[in-house]
């Protein structure tokens, strides 16, 4: 494409010179001979480069911040009379300077230079919007092989209408990778609706999906369940290997025929549903302890997508680590320092996303500095070479050091505290002790230090 630029410039005689000289060399060439005249063509259009004199009446340097605000990308050639106000202008944000008088050559090797920085930039913006399309699909967040064919995967299966089982440990992202299919697909602008299976009261679970019909004479107690609410849309069934054998019959029917029956009615109503179903059971070793029927495993999954477990894609730790912190810090004060981004990378996960995430949370609560050290995150976030987990680390270094077990306790009772900024109910809520033990043992343990002999000094 033809360059195209804009010539700001107070006189008349300079704006028909440089118009003739750029055209003679090919580019496009536009003029503005004031302040207000430069802006208003830089809301309407963009421009490859802008060739603008500093030292307009009413302007001065100030024009170039000016248009800098408006247009980011586009670089600024400042022209001036005096070199005086060149260091003024590289400051506000000009890419180039030209002192009049100057020669045509000079002009247009400044012009080439920006246009270059231009294209380069244009280029970088363009390397990272495809970088980032490799490291995230709708909210999920991944730069390691496997997820990159797991996006890969959830792209092809998206536009299709068979039902898909996803299946992984706690914490994976189940919900989000049913999400990115809904919200890919064909049925993105149609309800999403997301219901967890592992309801105790079966009754209830069966009411929500289906529907009920009038009980009594009003006919006004009947429900629309959530299989009618996802209409045309996705249905999410999460933790589907909770179902129990009742539950899962009427579910196999449902996806067999295309209908469903509200409890308490005869009548079937038809229902054009997508089912995403998400399990981090194995199934198949369900199907044969007897607890899962295998002609549903095979409804549920003519599409299975696995995702695999954190510890599995260490590349992937960092990422996320990062993408957690810009989440529960949006101010961007906080930053991990490079032990904190080791001790993350070496960590064992079995939470996987989902521990990871209450991890930069809880630093973010302890660190009292703008940078996360290691020792800002809780034991359990990192493991050493060795594999282990941050809480074998632990045991094994108070071991060593033979500590007793109330000692163990009261630092663990200690940290937990510290922990909830002393909420001694949400504390015992976490050490699985009533409040009034915490209570005892924390009047108990004030008396004890009030009884040691005072060290000499």
């Amino acid at each position: 494409m033809t360059p195209k630029l804009l010539i700001v410039d107070g006189d008349s005689a300079t704006r028909v010179v440089l118009v003739a000289l750029l055209r003679e060399r090919g580019f496009s060439a536009e003029t503005a001979e004031s302040e207000d005249a430069a802006l208003a063509k830089m809301r309407e259009q963009d421009f490859d480069v802008v060739l603008s004199d500093v030292e307009l009446p009413g302007a001065g340097v100030e024009i170039v911040g000016l248009l800098r605000r408006l247009r980011p990308e586009t670089p600024i050639v400042a022209l001036m009379a005096h070199a005086e106000a060149a260091r003024e202008a590289l400051r506000s944000g000009a890419l180039e300077h030209l002192v009049r008088p100057f020669e045509s050559e000079a002009a247009l090797c400044s012009i080439e230079r920006a246009l270059e920085r231009r294209a380069l930039e244009q280029e970088n913006r363009d390397l990272r919007r495809a970088l980032d399309r490799t490291r995230t699909f709708g909210d999920l967040i991944g730069a390691s092989p496997a997820m990159r064919d797991l996006f890969a995967a959830i792209r092809r299966a998206a536009s299709g209408r068979a039902n898909v089982l996803i299946t992984g440990e706690r914490g994976t992202g189940k919900e989000l990778v049913a999400r990115a299919l809904h919200f890919t697909g064909p049925r993105a602008e149609r309800p999403f609706v997301p219901v967890r299976c592992g309801s105790p009261d079966e009754d209830r679970l069966e009411s929500e999906l289906f529907g009920h019909g009038a009980t009594g004479t009003r006919a006004s107690t009947a429900k629309n369940g959530l299989f009618a609410r996802a209409n045309h849309g996705t249905l999410f069934l999460d933790a589907v290997d909770e179902l129990g054998s009742a539950l899962q019959e009427k579910l196999l029917h449902a996806l067999q025929n295309g209908q469903i029956h509200p409890v308490g009615t005869a009548t079937p109503v038809a229902v054009d549903v997508r089912v995403v179903a998400a399990s981090s059971d194995d199934l198949e070793r369900s199907i044969e302890e007897g607890r899962f029927r295998a002609e549903l495993l095979h409804r549920l999954g003519a599409v299975h997508l696995h995702i695999p477990p954190l510890r599995e894609r260490p590349d992937d730790v960092l990422e996320l680590a990062e993408a957690f912190l810009r989440r529960h810090d949006p101010t961007g004060r906080h930053t991990l320092s490079s032990a904190a981004l080791r001790r993350l990378a070496t960590g064992a996960w079995r939470g996987n996303a989902r521990e990871l995430e209450n991890v930069i949370e809880r630093a973010l609560s302890r660190s009292a500095a703008d940078v996360i050290e290691a020792q800002d995150l809780p034991l359990a976030a990192g493991t050493p070479e060795s594999g282990r987990s941050g809480d074998e680390a632990f045991l094994e270094a108070a071991a060593r050091r033979q500590l007793s077990l109330r000692t163990l306790e009261e630092r663990y009772i200690d940290e937990v505290l510290r922990m909830t900024g002393g909420n001694k109910v949400r504390a015992a809520q976490i050490l699985g002790i009533d409040r009034k033990t915490l209570y005892r043992r924390a009047e108990r343990r004030r008396a004890l230090a009030s009884q040691a002999p005072t060290p000499a000094v």
